[in-house]
């Protein structure tokens, strides 16, 4: 155990329910005291969306969301809230739709109750993303913390397989991230531990059964407790990487993470032996890289950056990119050679063992 650190918990309601979203929505809602909801979803998420928030107070739908939330989207809801005179947020949906809530309440200040319907984690976070000129910024600020959480695994069943495969390894990234984040503590890696445990074990029930619902809860508690790790821990490596190669070269989140992941583990691991006994004991392996390939291996995850759109030639761009994000914090000193070899073998699809 580590002494002399600090650690902020941030305040939130969180719902754990199933089948009982709705009531949830309105619970929250009312605890508000908002009488002007904007919903915030997907044109795909729009019927679910209709029945998840019929019994509260809806101005207004809006539906233009967009992945990795670019600045004039964000500008488009912004003047959608204002002329809507909403005086609350509820978003339903991933990570981005969460992430346009967010960009709402960033310059408005209204509170929100995010209802997730994948395993992205940014409803449990106070991290903000928006992307312009083919860059990605984030920052921190207490107006994004969704006021309310309302979680019920039943909104998740409609994710396919793979969908959840990569989302539920993003998650699980937010674990491995949060053992040397650059604020990382004793209690951000002790959630993180069980984040892992539960989301190792869970993947494999989601494939095996998709419409399990049990398995599926056990998802977003995992993720949840990621979310809340990874809050408190800071950006490492690995999201620095991602947030470089969704911003610059639009890939795709949950997929890009599932990708990375193992290859900065392999990095990371040999030099961090308390993260290494951590997520080795959580996966039940006898090394962190073993079990992380393992579960990989049995869920049938990405596995190459080109399948998703990376083209050979923007690998050294990348590494440039990327070097100057590197934190302080990470177990290893890395060059933009090191970052393009690991590129590349994230590229290739090689097995990081």
């Amino acid at each position: 155990m580590t002494t002399g650190f600090e650690h902020e918990t941030l305040g939130q309601r969180v719902r754990f329910t199933r089948d009982g979203a709705a009531e949830g929505v309105a619970a929250e809602v009312s605890h508000l005291g908002a009488e002007r909801v904007m919903v915030i979803a997907s044109g795909a998420g729009e019927a679910l969306a209709a029945r998840v928030t019929a019994d509260i107070p809806v101005v207004l739908v809006h539906d233009d969301v967009v992945m990795h939330v670019p600045v004039e989207v964000a500008d488009r809801a912004r003047e959608a809230a204002e002329s809507s005179g909403a005086d609350a947020l509820v978003c339903l949906g991933g990570g981005s739709t969460t992430g346009l809530a967010k960009a709402v309440a960033l310059t408005t200040g209204l509170p929100i109750v995010a209802v997730p319907t994948t395993y992205a984690g940014s409803e449990a976070t106070n991290v903000w993303g928006l992307t312009e000129d083919a860059v990605k910024t984030t920052g921190v600020d207490a107006r994004v913390l969704p006021r309310a959480i309302v979680y019920d695994a039943s909104l998740t069943t409609s994710l396919p397989v793979d969908l959840s495969v990569a989302s539920g390894l993003n998650a699980l990234a937010h674990c491995v991230d949060s053992m040397w984040a650059p604020r990382s503590d004793p209690i951000d890696r002790a959630l993180a531990e069980e984040g892992i445990r539960a989301l190792g074990g869970a993947l494999p029930r989601v494939v095996d059964a998709p419409g399990d619902l049990a398995g599926r809860e056990r998802m977003l508690y995992g993720a949840y407790l990621a979310a809340v790790a990874f809050s408190s821990a800071g950006s490492g490596l690995h999201h620095k990487i991602c947030h470089v190669l969704g911003g610059r070269y639009g890939l795709p989140h949950a997929q890009t993470h599932a990708v990375v992941l193992p290859h900065v583990l392999a990095l990371n691991a040999p030099r961090s032996p308390e993260a290494e006994a951590r997520i080795s004991r959580a996966l039940g392996s006898d090394s962190a890289l073993a079990g992380l390939q393992e579960l990989r291996d049995r869920i049938d995850a990405p596995t190459s950056l080109r399948d998703f759109g990376l083209r050979e030639e923007q690998l050294a761009d990348a590494a440039s990119a990327v070097l100057p994000a590197v934190p302080p914090s990470n177990p290893v000193t890395l060059s933009t050679d090191d970052l393009e070899r690991l590129l590349r073998r994230a590229w290739e699809g090689a097995d990081p063992r």
